[in-house]
This record gives C-alpha cells, structure tokens and sequence, in this order.
C-alpha cells in the first residue's frame, strides 16, 4: 500500500503528459451530451493505467491525483494571465446568428443542427429568427440569445 513500483516523479511526469493530452483531445468540447460524458468515462479508465505505471499503491494514486490537480491550478492561472492562451484552451466565442442571418459554415463547424439552434432561440425567448439581432455560441457551450429591440 505505500511502496512504490516506479519512482515518484514518474508519476507526476504521467499525470502532466495525460493531463495536456486530454486538454488538447477535448477542448472543443463544450456542455456535455450523454455521448459526451461516456467518452470521458471510458477515457479515464484507458488512461489510468499509463498514469499510474501499473501501481495501484495509495501513494502513487496520492501523487497522480495531486499532480492533476496542481495542472489544473496553473493552467486556470496562466489562462487568467495571458489572453492568447485561454483563447487557445478555451476557445472563442462564434456568432450563429447575426441580424436574423444563420451562419451556416460556423454551424456545421461547431457540429450544431438547425434543431440544436432552433431550441436554443426558444430558451432565449425566440420564436422566430427574423426576432434575432444575435445568437452567440459561448466558450462553455450555451449559446445566447439577443433579440431585436421591439
């Protein structure tokens, strides 16, 4: 339970390696579909073993999981630091509809339906799209919803 297989700063070196990975296969992701949240599942499972080296000791686990924590807490503060970096993990924010006007090429971009659009515009209190100055795809996955002035 406390001895380790590999030494402690493997560990650590997996956790980073996994943890950037992750962020680079994922960062378009933004709310999450049921597929979503399975493929995350599933991807936690298959990368376990590559960050704990085959060792199930509570202290490897210990260390990876403070690993992947501490990843996290720098990269939220470099994001808050440097604008170019939280654009590139976060992404950007991408208009859908300007002045009533679908943008096409950005909806099939961010892989959305016309249906996907059409319950958002509902939730934003929308009807119809003539009634829509702009409808904004957020870097966290919602999409806003600004109608015209009546």
């Amino acid at each position: 339970m406390w001895s380790l297989s590999v030494p402690w700063w493997e560990f650590a070196l997996r956790g980073v390696i996994v943890y950037l990975f992750l962020l680079v296969f994922l960062r378009q992701t933004g709310q999450y579909a049921p597929f979503d949240l399975v493929l995350l599942l599933i991807l936690s499972n298959a990368v376990q073993n590559s960050m704990n080296a085959g060792d199930n000791s509570l202290v490897g686990g210990l260390i990876c999981a403070a690993t992947l924590l501490l990843c996290h807490a720098l990269l939220a503060q470099l994001t808050y630091r440097y604008e170019r970096l939280a654009a590139w993990v976060d992404g950007t924010p991408q208009v859908l509809v300007q002045a009533g006007q679908v943008d096409l090429r950005c909806m099939r971009r961010e892989l959305l339906t016309a249906d996907d659009l059409a319950a958002a515009l509902r939730a934003g209190g929308s009807l119809d799209l003539h009634e829509v100055e702009r409808a904004t795809l957020e870097t966290n996955g919602t999409i806003t919803v600004v109608l015209k002035k009546r």
